[in-house]
Protein backbone atom coordinates (compact mmCIF):
# COMPACT_ATOMS: atom_id res chain seq x y z
CA UNK A 1 0.00 0.00 0.00
CA UNK A 2 1.43 3.11 -0.66
CA UNK A 3 1.20 5.93 1.48
CA UNK A 4 0.18 9.46 0.44
CA UNK A 5 -0.53 12.26 2.79
CA UNK A 6 -4.01 13.69 3.03
CA UNK A 7 -3.35 17.09 3.43
CA UNK A 8 -1.83 20.15 1.41
CA UNK A 9 1.19 20.75 4.13
CA UNK A 10 2.23 16.77 4.21
CA UNK A 11 2.07 16.73 0.78
CA UNK A 12 4.19 20.20 0.22
CA UNK A 13 6.74 18.94 2.96
CA UNK A 14 7.00 15.26 1.21
CA UNK A 15 7.69 16.75 -2.11
CA UNK A 16 10.53 19.31 -1.02
CA UNK A 17 12.13 15.90 1.09
CA UNK A 18 11.99 14.14 -2.01
CA UNK A 19 14.05 17.12 -3.92
CA UNK A 20 16.12 17.87 -1.63
CA UNK A 21 17.20 14.15 -0.96
CA UNK A 22 17.38 13.93 -4.98
CA UNK A 23 19.67 16.99 -4.68
CA UNK A 24 22.08 15.72 -2.08
CA UNK A 25 22.18 11.95 -4.15
CA UNK A 26 23.08 13.88 -7.40
CA UNK A 27 25.62 16.03 -5.72
CA UNK A 28 26.92 12.83 -4.01
CA UNK A 29 27.04 11.17 -7.61
CA UNK A 30 28.37 14.78 -9.39
CA UNK A 31 31.32 15.14 -6.50
CA UNK A 32 32.37 10.95 -6.95
CA UNK A 33 32.86 11.05 -10.20
CA UNK A 34 34.60 14.31 -10.41
CA UNK A 35 36.75 13.63 -7.32
CA UNK A 36 37.33 10.07 -9.18
CA UNK A 37 40.24 11.07 -11.68
CA UNK A 38 42.26 13.18 -9.61
CA UNK A 39 42.36 10.74 -6.84
CA UNK A 40 43.17 7.60 -9.16
CA UNK A 41 45.99 9.96 -10.49
CA UNK A 42 47.30 10.78 -7.37
CA UNK A 43 47.27 6.87 -5.98
CA UNK A 44 48.82 5.82 -9.08
CA UNK A 45 51.69 8.46 -8.98
CA UNK A 46 52.55 7.89 -5.32
CA UNK A 47 52.46 4.03 -6.16
CA UNK A 48 54.51 4.08 -9.07
CA UNK A 49 57.05 6.81 -7.54
CA UNK A 50 57.48 3.66 -4.55
CA UNK A 51 58.03 1.06 -7.60
CA UNK A 52 60.75 3.19 -9.14
CA UNK A 53 62.44 3.97 -6.46
CA UNK A 54 62.51 0.77 -4.59
CA UNK A 55 63.88 -0.44 -8.05
CA UNK A 56 66.65 2.33 -8.66
CA UNK A 57 67.86 1.54 -4.87
CA UNK A 58 68.10 -2.38 -5.40
CA UNK A 59 69.29 -2.06 -8.48
CA UNK A 60 72.34 0.57 -7.13
CA UNK A 61 72.84 -1.42 -4.40
CA UNK A 62 75.63 -4.26 -4.44
CA UNK A 63 74.13 -7.61 -4.13
CA UNK A 64 74.96 -8.34 -1.05
CA UNK A 65 73.19 -5.34 0.48
CA UNK A 66 70.37 -5.98 -1.25
CA UNK A 67 68.50 -8.19 1.50
CA UNK A 68 69.61 -5.64 4.86
CA UNK A 69 68.05 -3.16 2.32
CA UNK A 70 65.01 -4.95 1.64
CA UNK A 71 64.41 -5.58 5.09
CA UNK A 72 65.28 -1.87 5.85
CA UNK A 73 62.23 -0.42 3.41
CA UNK A 74 60.06 -3.24 5.31
CA UNK A 75 61.03 -1.95 8.75
CA UNK A 76 60.74 1.88 7.79
CA UNK A 77 58.13 2.14 4.84
CA UNK A 78 56.34 -1.08 5.46
CA UNK A 79 57.18 -1.90 1.78
CA UNK A 80 57.47 -5.37 1.02
CA UNK A 81 58.99 -7.15 -2.01
CA UNK A 82 57.81 -10.92 -3.22
CA UNK A 83 59.32 -13.15 -6.51
CA UNK A 84 56.10 -13.61 -8.20
CA UNK A 85 55.60 -17.62 -9.01
CA UNK A 86 55.15 -18.28 -12.88
CA UNK A 87 52.10 -20.53 -11.99
CA UNK A 88 50.77 -17.70 -9.50
CA UNK A 89 47.04 -16.99 -10.00
CA UNK A 90 46.29 -13.03 -9.62
CA UNK A 91 43.03 -11.84 -8.10
CA UNK A 92 40.90 -9.63 -10.46
CA UNK A 93 40.92 -5.88 -9.14
CA UNK A 94 37.77 -4.93 -7.24
CA UNK A 95 34.47 -3.89 -9.44
CA UNK A 96 35.16 -0.24 -8.79
CA UNK A 97 35.61 2.42 -10.66
CA UNK A 98 38.37 3.98 -8.47
CA UNK A 99 40.39 0.88 -8.97
CA UNK A 100 40.23 0.05 -12.71
CA UNK A 101 41.24 3.65 -12.74
CA UNK A 102 44.51 3.53 -10.51
CA UNK A 103 45.52 0.40 -12.71
CA UNK A 104 45.09 1.94 -15.51
CA UNK A 105 47.14 4.99 -14.53
CA UNK A 106 49.81 2.84 -13.19
CA UNK A 107 50.09 0.33 -16.30
CA UNK A 108 50.52 4.42 -18.38
CA UNK A 109 53.13 5.10 -16.31
CA UNK A 110 55.32 1.82 -16.02
CA UNK A 111 54.02 -0.38 -18.69
CA UNK A 112 51.31 -2.36 -20.34
CA UNK A 113 52.64 -5.74 -19.06
CA UNK A 114 52.67 -4.42 -15.22
CA UNK A 115 50.30 -6.20 -13.04
CA UNK A 116 48.56 -4.61 -10.62
CA UNK A 117 46.86 -6.62 -7.29
CA UNK A 118 44.69 -5.81 -4.15
CA UNK A 119 45.02 -7.52 -1.06
CA UNK A 120 46.50 -10.28 -2.57
CA UNK A 121 47.00 -13.96 -0.73
CA UNK A 122 45.48 -12.14 2.53
CA UNK A 123 48.08 -9.43 2.59
CA UNK A 124 46.59 -6.23 2.58
CA UNK A 125 47.95 -3.24 0.22
CA UNK A 126 48.34 -1.91 -3.41
CA UNK A 127 50.55 -4.87 -5.17
CA UNK A 128 52.79 -3.79 -8.09
CA UNK A 129 54.59 -6.40 -10.44
CA UNK A 130 58.55 -5.19 -10.82
CA UNK A 131 60.74 -6.39 -13.13
CA UNK A 132 64.43 -7.16 -12.16
CA UNK A 133 67.05 -8.07 -14.66
CA UNK A 134 64.82 -11.26 -15.66
CA UNK A 135 62.96 -12.03 -12.78
CA UNK A 136 59.66 -10.58 -11.77
CA UNK A 137 58.72 -9.09 -8.27
CA UNK A 138 55.61 -7.77 -6.37
CA UNK A 139 56.20 -4.38 -4.29
CA UNK A 140 53.47 -4.18 -1.64
CA UNK A 141 52.81 -0.99 -0.75
CA UNK A 142 50.89 -0.43 3.05
CA UNK A 143 48.93 2.07 3.67
CA UNK A 144 46.86 2.72 0.11
CA UNK A 145 43.41 1.88 -0.35
CA UNK A 146 42.61 2.03 -3.89
CA UNK A 147 38.65 0.87 -3.12
CA UNK A 148 36.30 3.22 -3.25
CA UNK A 149 34.62 3.97 0.42
CA UNK A 150 31.12 5.18 1.30
CA UNK A 151 31.43 8.70 2.62
CA UNK A 152 29.32 8.23 5.88
CA UNK A 153 30.59 11.36 7.17
CA UNK A 154 29.40 13.05 4.04
CA UNK A 155 26.07 11.10 4.63
CA UNK A 156 26.00 12.53 8.42
CA UNK A 157 26.40 16.01 7.02
CA UNK A 158 23.86 15.88 4.38
CA UNK A 159 21.66 14.41 6.67
CA UNK A 160 21.75 17.32 8.84
CA UNK A 161 21.84 19.74 5.85
CA UNK A 162 18.25 17.85 5.06
CA UNK A 163 16.56 17.91 8.40
CA UNK A 164 17.66 21.97 8.44
CA UNK A 165 15.92 22.73 5.24
CA UNK A 166 13.03 20.95 5.95
CA UNK A 167 12.86 22.89 9.18
CA UNK A 168 12.75 26.08 6.93
CA UNK A 169 10.51 24.79 3.88
CA UNK A 170 7.73 23.80 6.85
CA UNK A 171 7.70 27.45 8.29
CA UNK A 172 7.51 28.91 5.33
CA UNK A 173 5.00 26.33 3.71
CA UNK A 174 3.04 26.34 7.09
CA UNK A 175 2.96 30.48 6.78
CA UNK A 176 1.36 29.55 3.16
CA UNK A 177 -0.70 26.74 4.68
CA UNK A 178 -2.65 28.54 7.56
CA UNK A 179 -4.61 31.16 5.18
CA UNK A 180 -5.92 27.96 3.95
CA UNK A 181 -6.60 25.95 6.70
CA UNK A 182 -8.36 29.09 8.18
CA UNK A 183 -10.40 28.80 4.63
CA UNK A 184 -11.43 25.23 5.06
CA UNK A 185 -12.38 25.43 8.65
CA UNK A 186 -14.73 28.78 7.11
CA UNK A 187 -16.16 26.40 4.47
CA UNK A 188 -16.87 24.23 6.83
CA UNK A 189 -18.94 26.43 9.21
CA UNK A 190 -20.22 28.05 6.17
CA UNK A 191 -21.73 24.22 5.01
CA UNK A 192 -22.90 23.96 8.52
CA UNK A 193 -24.93 26.94 8.71
CA UNK A 194 -22.38 28.38 11.89
CA UNK A 195 -21.38 31.98 11.76
CA UNK A 196 -18.10 32.72 10.09
CA UNK A 197 -15.90 35.47 10.55
CA UNK A 198 -13.40 37.22 8.30
CA UNK A 199 -10.53 35.56 6.62
CA UNK A 200 -7.55 37.99 7.13
CA UNK A 201 -6.04 39.33 4.33
CA UNK A 202 -1.94 39.12 4.83
CA UNK A 203 -0.19 37.21 3.15
CA UNK A 204 0.88 36.39 -0.15
CA UNK A 205 -1.16 38.47 -2.79
CA UNK A 206 -2.57 35.56 -4.19
CA UNK A 207 -3.95 34.06 -1.29
CA UNK A 208 -5.12 37.55 -0.70
CA UNK A 209 -7.31 37.38 -3.58
CA UNK A 210 -8.35 33.87 -2.22
CA UNK A 211 -9.50 35.35 1.10
CA UNK A 212 -10.91 38.41 -0.19
CA UNK A 213 -12.97 36.80 -2.64
CA UNK A 214 -14.23 34.19 0.52
CA UNK A 215 -15.24 37.15 2.52
CA UNK A 216 -17.11 38.49 0.05
CA UNK A 217 -18.66 35.65 -0.96
CA UNK A 218 -20.07 34.92 3.10
CA UNK A 219 -21.04 38.49 3.32
CA UNK A 220 -23.26 38.13 -0.24
CA UNK A 221 -24.71 35.26 1.37
CA UNK A 222 -25.51 36.69 5.01
CA UNK A 223 -27.49 39.35 2.62
CA UNK A 224 -29.17 36.61 0.41
CA UNK A 225 -30.05 34.93 3.71
CA UNK A 226 -31.56 38.32 5.29
CA UNK A 227 -34.09 38.89 2.63
CA UNK A 228 -34.83 35.81 2.17
CA UNK A 229 -36.17 35.26 5.87
CA UNK A 230 -38.00 38.53 5.79
CA UNK A 231 -39.65 37.81 3.11
CA UNK A 232 -40.92 34.40 3.82
CA UNK A 233 -41.08 35.69 7.42
CA UNK A 234 -43.16 38.15 6.16
CA UNK A 235 -45.23 36.08 4.02
CA UNK A 236 -45.71 33.77 6.45
CA UNK A 237 -46.98 36.37 9.07
CA UNK A 238 -49.82 37.85 6.63
CA UNK A 239 -51.06 34.56 5.59
CA UNK A 240 -51.77 33.75 8.87
CA UNK A 241 -54.12 36.10 9.65
CA UNK A 242 -57.02 35.49 6.84
CA UNK A 243 -56.09 31.57 7.65
CA UNK A 244 -57.29 32.25 11.63
CA UNK A 245 -60.52 34.26 9.91
CA UNK A 246 -61.17 31.20 7.82
CA UNK A 247 -60.71 28.67 10.36
CA UNK A 248 -62.99 30.65 12.47
CA UNK A 249 -65.81 31.00 9.50
CA UNK A 250 -65.80 27.32 8.78
CA UNK A 251 -66.05 26.38 12.47
CA UNK A 252 -69.41 28.63 12.11
CA UNK A 253 -70.89 26.48 9.06
CA UNK A 254 -73.50 23.98 9.95
CA UNK A 255 -72.04 20.36 11.45
CA UNK A 256 -74.00 18.69 8.66
CA UNK A 257 -71.98 20.50 5.85
CA UNK A 258 -70.30 17.93 3.70
CA UNK A 259 -67.48 21.05 2.88
CA UNK A 260 -66.60 21.38 6.39
CA UNK A 261 -64.38 18.38 6.90
CA UNK A 262 -62.79 19.25 3.61
CA UNK A 263 -61.86 23.03 4.28
CA UNK A 264 -61.08 22.24 8.00
CA UNK A 265 -58.44 19.36 6.46
CA UNK A 266 -57.38 21.93 3.30
CA UNK A 267 -56.74 25.22 5.92
CA UNK A 268 -54.91 22.57 8.71
CA UNK A 269 -52.90 21.53 5.39
CA UNK A 270 -51.82 25.41 4.71
CA UNK A 271 -51.18 26.17 8.50
CA UNK A 272 -48.88 23.31 8.35
CA UNK A 273 -47.03 24.35 5.10
CA UNK A 274 -46.59 28.17 6.70
CA UNK A 275 -45.79 26.33 9.97
CA UNK A 276 -42.25 24.42 7.78
CA UNK A 277 -41.78 27.98 6.27
CA UNK A 278 -41.38 29.87 9.96
CA UNK A 279 -39.64 26.53 10.96
CA UNK A 280 -36.90 26.71 7.95
CA UNK A 281 -36.37 30.40 8.18
CA UNK A 282 -36.26 30.72 11.99
CA UNK A 283 -33.42 28.58 12.27
CA UNK A 284 -31.50 26.94 14.87
CA UNK A 285 -27.82 28.29 15.05
CA UNK A 286 -28.36 30.09 17.98
CA UNK A 287 -28.51 27.18 20.09
CA UNK A 288 -25.88 25.34 21.87
CA UNK A 289 -24.49 21.68 22.14
CA UNK A 290 -24.74 20.29 25.45
CA UNK A 291 -24.74 16.02 26.25
CA UNK A 292 -27.42 14.73 26.51
CA UNK A 293 -29.33 11.19 26.25
CA UNK A 294 -30.68 10.63 22.56
CA UNK A 295 -33.25 8.06 23.91
CA UNK A 296 -34.85 10.64 26.12
CA UNK A 297 -35.35 12.99 23.42
CA UNK A 298 -36.81 10.29 20.77
CA UNK A 299 -39.06 8.97 23.51
CA UNK A 300 -40.19 12.35 24.54
CA UNK A 301 -41.01 13.54 20.68
CA UNK A 302 -43.07 9.98 20.09
CA UNK A 303 -44.81 10.23 23.32
CA UNK A 304 -46.91 13.53 21.25
CA UNK A 305 -47.76 11.73 18.17
CA UNK A 306 -49.11 8.64 20.70
CA UNK A 307 -50.96 10.59 22.51
CA UNK A 308 -52.67 12.27 19.35
CA UNK A 309 -53.45 8.54 18.18
CA UNK A 310 -50.85 7.93 15.84
CA UNK A 311 -49.02 4.59 15.93
CA UNK A 312 -45.23 5.31 16.72
CA UNK A 313 -43.31 2.24 17.74
CA UNK A 314 -39.66 2.61 19.15
CA UNK A 315 -36.74 -0.09 19.21
CA UNK A 316 -33.90 1.88 21.22
CA UNK A 317 -30.78 0.56 22.38
CA UNK A 318 -28.47 1.56 24.70
CA UNK A 319 -26.83 4.46 24.01
CA UNK A 320 -23.34 6.76 25.20
CA UNK A 321 -24.45 10.44 26.16
CA UNK A 322 -23.66 12.52 22.44
CA UNK A 323 -23.27 16.08 22.56
CA UNK A 324 -26.83 17.55 21.00
CA UNK A 325 -28.86 20.72 20.49
CA UNK A 326 -32.58 19.49 22.04
CA UNK A 327 -34.79 21.52 19.93
CA UNK A 328 -32.64 21.04 16.73
CA UNK A 329 -32.98 17.40 16.95
CA UNK A 330 -36.52 17.68 18.24
CA UNK A 331 -37.47 19.41 15.05
CA UNK A 332 -35.59 17.09 13.02
CA UNK A 333 -37.58 14.04 14.61
CA UNK A 334 -40.87 15.65 14.60
CA UNK A 335 -40.16 16.27 10.45
CA UNK A 336 -39.24 12.84 9.25
CA UNK A 337 -41.94 11.63 11.37
CA UNK A 338 -44.72 13.95 9.48
CA UNK A 339 -43.49 12.98 6.45
CA UNK A 340 -43.41 9.52 7.18
CA UNK A 341 -46.95 9.39 8.29
CA UNK A 342 -48.04 11.99 5.41
CA UNK A 343 -46.08 9.65 2.27
CA UNK A 344 -45.34 6.24 3.86
CA UNK A 345 -48.36 5.92 5.93
CA UNK A 346 -48.19 4.04 9.85
CA UNK A 347 -47.07 2.49 11.66
CA UNK A 348 -43.55 4.91 11.75
CA UNK A 349 -40.59 2.77 13.58
CA UNK A 350 -37.72 5.03 15.38
CA UNK A 351 -35.04 2.82 16.14
CA UNK A 352 -31.62 3.80 17.76
CA UNK A 353 -27.98 1.92 18.03
CA UNK A 354 -24.59 2.16 18.54
CA UNK A 355 -22.24 0.85 16.43
CA UNK A 356 -18.49 1.51 16.70
CA UNK A 357 -18.13 4.78 17.83
CA UNK A 358 -20.89 6.36 15.97
CA UNK A 359 -24.62 6.34 17.25
CA UNK A 360 -27.31 5.58 14.10
CA UNK A 361 -30.71 6.77 14.67
CA UNK A 362 -33.36 5.51 12.64
CA UNK A 363 -36.73 6.74 11.33
CA UNK A 364 -38.59 3.82 9.23
CA UNK A 365 -42.36 4.08 7.22
CA UNK A 366 -43.83 1.34 4.84
CA UNK A 367 -44.58 3.64 1.96
CA UNK A 368 -43.61 3.00 -1.56
CA UNK A 369 -40.05 4.29 -0.97
CA UNK A 370 -37.97 6.96 -3.33
CA UNK A 371 -36.02 6.08 -7.13
CA UNK A 372 -32.48 6.20 -6.22
CA UNK A 373 -31.56 8.57 -8.86
CA UNK A 374 -33.73 10.95 -6.89
CA UNK A 375 -32.84 10.74 -3.42
CA UNK A 376 -29.86 13.60 -3.79
CA UNK A 377 -32.49 16.05 -4.85
CA UNK A 378 -35.29 15.77 -2.12
CA UNK A 379 -32.89 17.00 0.23
CA UNK A 380 -33.02 20.35 -1.23
CA UNK A 381 -35.09 22.64 -0.35
CA UNK A 382 -38.92 22.87 -2.09
CA UNK A 383 -38.48 19.84 -3.62
CA UNK A 384 -40.83 16.81 -3.59
CA UNK A 385 -41.78 13.84 -5.50
CA UNK A 386 -45.31 13.16 -4.80
CA UNK A 387 -45.74 10.66 -7.82
CA UNK A 388 -43.52 8.27 -5.61
CA UNK A 389 -44.56 8.87 -2.30
CA UNK A 390 -47.87 9.96 -2.23
CA UNK A 391 -49.98 13.05 -2.75
CA UNK A 392 -49.90 14.29 0.99
CA UNK A 393 -49.48 18.10 1.12
CA UNK A 394 -46.43 19.24 1.85
CA UNK A 395 -43.82 22.59 1.21
CA UNK A 396 -40.84 20.08 0.69
CA UNK A 397 -38.92 21.57 3.32
CA UNK A 398 -39.37 18.17 5.77
CA UNK A 399 -36.18 16.49 4.18
CA UNK A 400 -34.44 19.77 3.97
CA UNK A 401 -34.84 20.95 7.44
CA UNK A 402 -33.93 17.47 8.91
CA UNK A 403 -30.73 17.37 6.37
CA UNK A 404 -29.74 20.60 7.81
CA UNK A 405 -30.01 19.89 11.25
CA UNK A 406 -27.85 16.87 10.93
CA UNK A 407 -25.35 18.64 9.06
CA UNK A 408 -24.91 20.84 12.15
CA UNK A 409 -24.57 17.97 14.50
CA UNK A 410 -21.30 17.17 12.25
CA UNK A 411 -23.44 13.95 10.66
CA UNK A 412 -24.89 12.60 7.77
CA UNK A 413 -28.37 11.85 6.37
CA UNK A 414 -28.74 8.86 4.43
CA UNK A 415 -32.34 7.55 2.48
CA UNK A 416 -32.38 4.03 2.01
CA UNK A 417 -35.34 1.65 0.47
CA UNK A 418 -36.00 -0.81 2.70
CA UNK A 419 -35.89 -4.29 0.97
CA UNK A 420 -39.29 -5.28 2.25
CA UNK A 421 -40.69 -1.97 1.43
CA UNK A 422 -40.56 1.24 2.84
CA UNK A 423 -38.49 4.01 3.12
CA UNK A 424 -35.69 4.40 6.07
CA UNK A 425 -34.10 7.67 6.97
CA UNK A 426 -30.53 7.20 8.84
CA UNK A 427 -28.95 9.14 10.97
CA UNK A 428 -25.37 8.98 11.59
CA UNK A 429 -24.05 10.50 14.90
CA UNK A 430 -20.39 10.85 15.70
CA UNK A 431 -20.01 9.72 20.12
Amino acid sequence: MIFRPQTLLARLMLLIALLLAAGQFAAFRLFDYFEREPRAMTVALQATSVVNLTKAALLAAREDRRLPLLQELSQREGIRIYPIDLFEVVEPLPDDPLAQRVAANIRAALGNDTLVAYNHLGISGLWVSLPIDDEEFWVVIPNIRIEHTFPWQWLGWGALILALSLAGAYFIAARINRPLRLLTKAADQLAKGEAVQKLPTDGVEDLQHVCQAFNEMTEALARLDTERTLLLAGVSHDLRTPLTRLRLAVEMLPEADNLRTGMVQDIEDMDGIIRQFLDFIRGIEGESSSPGDLNTLVRSVAERYQRSGKTVQLNLSNLPEISLRPQAMQRLLANLIDNAFNYGGGPVEISTAADQGKVLLSVTDHGPGIPEDEMPRLLRPFERLDQARGSGAGSGLGLAIADRIAKMHGSTLQLLNRPEGGLEVRITLSC
